[in-house]
């Protein structure tokens, strides 16, 4: 197949992105629930499930923690094969060379995911858990991705820029419905800071979830009835004693007791920017604007967010509303990167467009038509 040739949409490939995406989600659910409710080596083989074959072992077995665990394998060995029939189908049926690459990448990351998952059970390492964790989310990113790049919509975009589309200068009126304006570099930027932000909060949240020893802070929105909670030698000690003593939870660490307030204090920083970045795509972009609607569903997803985070702590880390919470930094992370591609790409495509017909078809004039070279 000619890489030269207009992109041939694949709408059986498109949707079968989508169910990888959304199979992966639920596997960020599943892995979510294994460390909510510490089920982590509650099967403490791999890749067998004690004496069984993984997809042998009896149903009647999956009791307790038992039972976390070993659907999560299920359901991950599950993504491990859709994605390699991603890639795959990739290969053979898209023309774009680089998205032979992204199915590629989708490939070797499941691939590692899959490792680290099991490393994590044969070494019973639960510092590896943290980067099972991350690139778990990295993953979803890109599976989302994949589902964006070959849909109806993006590859409209990359067949109107391609020389055989028309013989004559497209127009604005030509092009996929996208918005109507370029989106400001500055907007763009704030965007991908803050999307690189929500990502370094899912870091943070991982390492303290890894750490399996509980809340560090119990209240909200104070801290040890404080704005900011004592760290000293003698208040840590007093926190251990009453957590032992009253509520059987593993003792903690003035580290972990400040991680908990960088994650508090992080969490608020993204909030700002989030609404920062809704106001300014309404404002440039107009409250019709795909992107400027796409901007408030991010702020309406980060104000349930910050809600699922405060009700984590006062339901004492519930092990649903724990993993709901986890599953809203998951949607947090993806709706920041799939804004600032799809943004990247409607403003790369813009420069090709004659700028003559944005200006009268502004004041109601005629379409003025580009010459024919």
């Amino acid at each position: 197949m000619s890489e030269n040739a207009p992109v041939k949409i694949n709408r059986s490939l498109h949707w079968y992105a989508m169910l990888t995406a959304f199979f992966t989600f639920l596997l960020l659910g599943a892995g979510g629930l294994v460390t909510s409710h510490e089920a982590g080596m509650s099967v403490p083989n791999w890749p067998n499930s004690f004496d069984y074959n993984m997809f042998l072992f009896p149903p009647s077995k999956w009791i307790g923690g038992i039972f976390y665990e070993h659907t999560h394998r299920l359901i991950a060995s599950g993504v491990g094969l859709m994605t390699t029939i991603l890639a795959v189908w990739v290969w053979l049926k898209d023309s774009r060379r680089w998205m032979h690459w992204v199915g590629t990448a989708a490939f070797l990351l499941v691939v590692a995911q899959g490792v680290l998952g099991g490393l994590r059970v044969v070494l019973a390492d639960a510092q590896l858990g943290i980067f099972h964790a991350i690139i778990g989310q990295l993953f979803f990113v890109l599976t989302a991705a994949i589902a964006l790049f070959t849909s109806r919509w993006w590859q409209n975009w990359e067949n109107f820029q391609h020389p055989t589309f028309n013989k004559q200068q497209p127009t604005v009126g030509d092009r996929p419905h996208a918005g109507k304006l370029d989106v400001g570099c500055s907007l763009r930027r704030l965007v991908l800071l803050t999307t690189i932000l929500i990502f370094c909060q899912l870091v943070i949240g991982a390492s303290m979830r890894q750490q399996h020893a509980g809340l560090s802070i119990p209240d909200f929105p104070l801290a040890y009835g404080k704005i900011w909670p004592d760290t000293s030698t003698a208040a840590v000690q007093s926190y251990n004693e009453h957590r032992m003593n009253v509520i059987a939870e593993n003792p903690i660490t003035a580290f972990q007791i400040v991680l908990q307030m960088v994650h508090r204090l992080v969490a608020l920083v993204i909030f700002v920017l989030i609404a920062a970045c809704a106001w300014q795509a309404w404002r440039q972009l107009g409250r019709k604007d795909p992107l400027a609607k796409f901007a408030l569903f991010w702020l309406i997803l980060i104000l349930g967010q910050a809600l699922l985070g405060a009700a984590t702590i006062w339901s004492n880390k519930a092990a649903d509303v724990a993993t709901a919470h986890v599953l809203g930094g998951a949607l947090s992370l993806v709706t920041g990167a799939l804004w600032y591609i799809i943004a990247f790409r409607r403003s790369a495509a813009l420069p090709e467009i004659a700028p003559a017909t944005t200006i009268s078809g502004a004041y109601g004039g005629a379409p003025a038509m580009a010459a024919n070279k």
